[in-house]
């Protein structure tokens, strides 16, 4: 029965955890470029009370063991890298991958970020930057005096503008990358919508978008997050009363102590 308190508490607390997982899936319902979180489980160490195999008599064995288990663990959260929707803003500086790849990001401290917010600004200088002014990379540099509607981003990268003195004719400032990695789950999220590498997800590998397994860009375009509201509020709903479960082995142990030490009255 101690056990039991035991097991029963390591559920509540591996349940807790999912709730916090899914609501922070709830809470950036609406943040572009966004990926589902999923908490996966673990079972514990079990006690071996009798080993199956072992002889029962001369000519037989035990054919099943008996084993108690201690509860269950966190084992992961793992993030799901699966298409969100897109929407158009038809504002000239959002841009939105369909399909594989991440932009790349150079953040104050020099190092590089990996995203799929494409909600971009431009700078004083005329620079694409991210919500928090960092650089998007390779550099995007608008020229001087360039008319902001007339921006035009390419599926392939190719980002083109006009100017007065350019007259009808377009001009390429820049050629968008993009890049993909081995084991995208196993980035590390920082925030501010990035990624950083590690060594389980691998090097990037750097690719021009609509070739060689990249996605292409959508100009006007934001992917939204690729939350669920009714599939996360199921979720919720599920661990809420697993959760509830838990606390009624938790009683009904305490119960049966209870009984037990007042057996001698």
């Amino acid at each position: 029965m101690v056990r039991s308190l035991w097991t029963g508490a390591s559920g509540m607390i591996g349940q807790q955890a999912n709730i916090d997982t899914i609501s922070n899936n709830l809470a950036n319902v609406n943040t572009s470029g966004f990926k589902k979180v999923r908490s996966d489980f673990e079972d514990l160490l079990y006690q071996t009370v009798r080993t199956a195999g072992t002889p029962a008599t001369e000519d037989t064995v035990v054919p099943v063991g008996v084993q108690m288990g201690h509860g269950v663990k966190l084992a992961a959260t793992q993030r799901m890298f699966t298409q969100g929707s897109l929407q158009s803003t038809e504002n000239v500086y959002d841009v939105a991958i369909n399909g594989e790849g991440f932009f790349r990001i150079q953040t104050y401290d020099g190092s590089y970020g990996y995203t799929r917010d494409g909600a971009f600004k431009v700078d004083e200088n005329g620079r694409l930057v991210t919500s928090n002014g960092y650089w998007v990379l390779p550099d995007i540099v608008m020229p001087e005096n360039f008319l902001p509607q007339t921006i035009t981003i390419a599926r392939d990268g190719r980002v083109e503008v006009k100017t007065p003195a350019s007259g009808d004719e377009t001009v390429q400032v820049g050629q968008m990358e993009l890049y993909r990695f081995p084991n995208p789950v196993g980035l590390n999220s920082v925030g501010e919508n990035l990624y950083k590498v590690t060594q389980a997800s691998g090097e990037p590998i750097p690719g021009q978008p609509g070739y060689e397994g990249m996605g292409r860009l959508e100009h006007k375009f934001l992917e939204m997050s690729n939350v669920s509201v009714v599939r996360e509020m199921v979720d919720l709903i599920v661990a809420q009363r697993a959760y509830e479960f838990n606390s009624k082995t938790i009683q009904t142990s305490d119960n049966m102590l209870g009984t037990a030490t007042s057996l001698k009255r």
